[in-house]
């Protein structure tokens, strides 16, 4: 069947196709129904199954005669490191942490936060927690104390997995320090703390609380896997761009493994045996959807990289990675591929490398401006394809499904919704909007299994956040349009939509007409005060290496574009040439921030940004063209 007959199967009989889907996950006791719907707007699904994620990750592996086969491959640059861990050895290890939890007195339903760099212990931790029933809460290795004790305090944690150090490049990141001060920082204390000690950095024990993970994994009685019911929380992930109280995203468990697998070969194209890379880290969505659970559920070899696009040690990393190991899909963010491009132009270093056996490139995370869609496309002769989903979706909601049907690309477009989304249009009002014309996006509801269900311990917040706007839809929070073929197009997120004397307009679209200029990397459009048109578009460029050309030619180049493709309407008259944007680490551009600078208001430093001395360097900048002169 081709695309439209799936996606008509489904909506025709929605309970049929996900219970069919359910037929690939092993269970513990089978669901009678998918859909439970009593408690609407709060839908559930698959809730009187019981399952266990990590026994469908690795176990019915082994089971099947496959443990042989590499479950995990580990590559860090950063360390000079590379190993491979089978399916067996997998299972192994996963019962030896589940042993160390069960042990210390964690049992089902008791949340245990990990603290990790992106190492395969990562990984083997959250199987480790699947696997005996707890609820595990990744945050970033590395993020500040404070954030760290504010998700402490909200996750109630019985236990910590941290390692000792993350490693950056040129430099070495002491986790430890940082635990301990959350910590003590927060009024919740967990029981106790099990460290992963990394040689390039011991770190000290706190006697009592700390145990050293090599040393407990080899002492421990493997823990069996403990049936959990469908609605379960597999874990929590806190949305990254946070202010005030974080929003715990639940993802409940059986939902969770129906649809995932159900991506692996429908969206990615991938068969049980074959390399999937997804490049992020554990403590984004991307990695426990696409990193840890998806590619194991569904008996894929998952890379675990260690290491960064350009830099470690230049912008050939990911050709060779892709190379070493036989990747046939390969996902990151395009904000990577930007970086990339940037050290590389020209596409000069991937000619050292054979990348015969890669068959597609995915993208998501941030918005994929069409010429670094085309210059992927260019250099790498597979297709290159947009897709777009959010934390609280887990999985892809548009994509062309290559698995399906390889669908006409249309640059600029994550193409098409997938089963369990009915996406639509609004206006500010609740009316559907015609074809082609610019409003929110939203999903009709239920929501698809592997959705999130709530917020954790905020139910009020949650329906408040994403079902009171339109009643009927999970509001999204991104604006954009539908074509006439059904394609999906996200312009901006819905607060990036900016009013210039009473025309809306989208700054994505903005961004696409700087993003096509030969001398431009990258760059940011975001809307300022103007006491005359309400608002002005400003931009920030980000110029390739090696140019020769002006930054005064460039920016003049840049109005003239936008003035000819966007037109007068626009009223764009500034840009500002900058060294970097500032983003968080999952590499989404923090654009709100740059609106408050520039508009010289207060603003909470981003718990997630990679870098905050950016922001010293964005206000110098929009100084000289006479923003944020209160700054």
């Amino acid at each position: 069947m081709g695309y439209k007959d799936v996606y008509a199967a489904w909506k025709a009989d929605p309970e049929t196709f996900w219970m069919e889907a359910a037929d690939a996950i092993d269970w513990v006791k089978k669901p009678t129904r998918a859909l439970f719907d009593d408690n609407a707007p709060l839908y559930e699904w698959f809730k009187d199954s019981e399952v266990n994620a990590s026994w469908n990750a690795v176990d019915r592996h082994v089971e099947a005669g496959r443990g042989d086969q590499d479950a995990i491959i580990y590559d860090s640059p950063v360390t000079d490191t590379k190993s491979r861990i089978t399916y067996a050895k997998l299972q192994d290890k996963v019962a030896a942490l589940g042993g160390v939890l069960t042990e210390k007195g964690v049992t089902k339903g008791d949340r245990v936060i990990i603290y990790m760099p992106m190492v395969p212990e990562a990984i083997i931790a959250m199987l480790a927690c699947a696997r005996i029933g707890a609820v595990h809460s990744v945050v970033f290795g590395g993020f500040a104390a404070n954030e760290l004790a504010v998700r402490i305090d909200d996750a109630t944690p019985k236990a910590v997995l941290a390692g000792s150090c993350g490693i950056e490049p040129g430099r070495i990141v002491e986790y430890k320090p940082l635990l301990d001060e959350a910590i003590s920082l927060a009024s919740h204390k967990p029981d106790f703390c099990v460290i992963l000690q990394r040689p390039q950095c011991i770190a000290n024990l706190v006697e009592g609380r700390d145990i050293d993970w090599a040393d407990a994994v080899a002492n421990a009685s493997p823990a069996d896997c403990v049936a959990v019911s469908g609605d379960h929380p597999a874990y929590i992930l806190y949305t990254s761009g946070t202010t005030g109280a974080p929003k715990g995203v639940v993802r409940p468990t059986a939902g969770h493994l129906v649809a995932l697998n159900w991506t692996m070969k429908n969206v990615y194209d991938v068969d049980p045996g074959d390399v999937f890379w997804a490049a992020s880290d554990v403590g984004w969505v991307v990695g426990h959807s696409y990193i840890c659970y998806a590619p194991l559920i569904h008996g894929n070899t998952t890379i675990v990289f260690e290491g960064k696009p350009v830099g470690t040690p230049d912008a050939g990393t990911f050709w060779r990675v892709m190379q070493d190991y036989n990747v046939k899909s390969f996902f990151t963010a395009p904000t990577a591929f930007r970086a990339i491009k940037r050290e590389d132009p020209t596409g000069a270093l991937i000619k050292d490398y054979d990348l015969s056996g890669l068959k597609a490139l995915f993208l998501a995370g941030e918005r994929a401006d069409p010429d670094t869609i085309i210059w992927a496309q260019d250099q790498l002769g597979v297709p290159v394809i947009d897709h777009w989903w959010q934390t609280e979706l887990g999985f892809p909601a548009a994509c062309n499904p290559m698995g399906i049907e390889a669908l006409p690309v249309k640059v600029g477009s994550p193409s098409v919704a997938m089963p369990g989304y009915d996406m639509q249009v609004l206006d500010d009002a609740g009316h559907p909007l015609p074809v082609g014309e610019l409003g929110a996006i939203v999903a009709k509801l239920p929501l698809p299994p592997g959705t999130l269900s709530t917020l954790w311990n905020a139910e009020d917040r949650y329906l408040k956040s994403y079902l009171t706007t339109f009643p009927g839809y999970y509001e999204t929070g991104d604006a954009g349009y539908i074509d006439e073929d059904g394609y999906l197009y996200i312009m901006a997120r819905t607060d990036d939509v900016i009013n210039v004397a009473g025309h809306r307009l989208s700054t994505g679209a903005m961004e696409e007409v700087l993003a096509g200029h030969p001398d431009v990397a990258e760059c940011a459009v975001i809307g300022v005060a103007d006491t005359l048109k309400g608002q002005l578009p400003l931009g920030f460029i980000c110029t390739n290496t090696g140019t020769d050309r002006t930054n005064e030619d460039i920016l003049a180049e840049c109005v003239a574009r936008m003035r000819e493709q966007i037109g007068p309407v626009a009223a764009f008259k500034h840009a500002v040439v900058v060294d970097r944007l500032p983003k968080t680490r999952s590499g989404k551009i923090l654009r709100g921030t740059m609106v408050k600078i520039a508009d010289c208001q207060d603003f909470k430093m981003p718990a997630t940004i990679d870098d905050p001395a950016i922001l010293d360097e964005i206000r110098t900048a929009l100084k000289t063209i006479g923003y944020a002169s209160a700054g």
